[in-house]
């Protein structure tokens, strides 16, 4: 039987005394693309921050692909390594559009070459060509979120979590989300994506998940 793509277990987090996420059990499976609705403060925000191992539970475990994730575990780092998140407002750099796509590869100890390939073709692919020089703070809405994603497919994830990927895009730069996201599957890198639009969830994902409250929707 296949291992989901990610398991959890008796997940719980807190705000301030508040539970903003309950849940007992959930599977995601490698179905290419799964889609999280529901309305603002459901949990879908903190449900992605989790499962980036950005944000750690208060109670629950987490497992990857059948291995536990765990803090303080050596294994942590590779985990991270092939799941990333943009956020919905994802912060760039004070500086070029090249070296914010190149902060990320250069930790991880990539030459220069590799670097810059996986850089170029990000832009490429978020119809971004010939915007290496340019300073991030100057481009547009719509260009800081093409961006912000090239920056995180410059990394080659195995797993992309994108926390309101259409919000505040122009009609052009929606466009060309969801032809990547539509492509991404094929390449062996999953995706989970939150939405507040029914239409758009079907259309894009092969299961959508609805939160409220922090609770997984009957029938999610």
């Amino acid at each position: 039987m296949d291992q989901p793509l990610f398991r959890l277990k008796g997940i719980r987090k807190y705000y301030q005394g508040r539970l903003a996420l309950d849940l007992p059990a959930l599977e995601i499976a490698e179905n290419g693309v799964t889609a999280l609705e529901g309305p603002n403060g459901s949990g879908k925000t903190t449900l992605l921050m989790i499962l980036a191992a950005l944000l750690r539970p208060d109670q629950g475990r987490l497992w990857f692909r059948g291995r536990a994730v765990e803090e303080g575990s050596l294994s942590l780092t590779r985990y991270r390594r092939q799941v990333t998140l943009v956020a919905q407002d994802a912060y760039l750099f004070n500086s070029t559009v090249e070296a914010n796509l190149d902060y990320g590869p250069a930790l991880r100890g990539w030459d220069r070459r590799r670097r810059r390939r996986a850089a170029g073709q990000a832009l490429e692919r978020v119809g971004l060509e010939g915007f290496m020089g340019r300073r991030a703070r100057e481009l547009s809405q719509g260009e800081r979120q093409r961006v912000a994603l090239a920056r995180a497919l410059a990394l080659e994830p195995r797993v992309l979590l994108l926390d309101e990927p259409f919000a505040n895009l122009d009609v052009a730069s929606a466009r060309i989300f969801e032809e990547v996201i539509g492509q991404l599957p094929d390449e062996g890198c999953q995706v989970i994506l939150v939405t507040h639009t029914h239409e758009q969830a079907l259309r894009l994902a092969g299961r959508v998940l609805a939160l409220d409250g922090g609770r997984l929707r009957l029938g999610g």
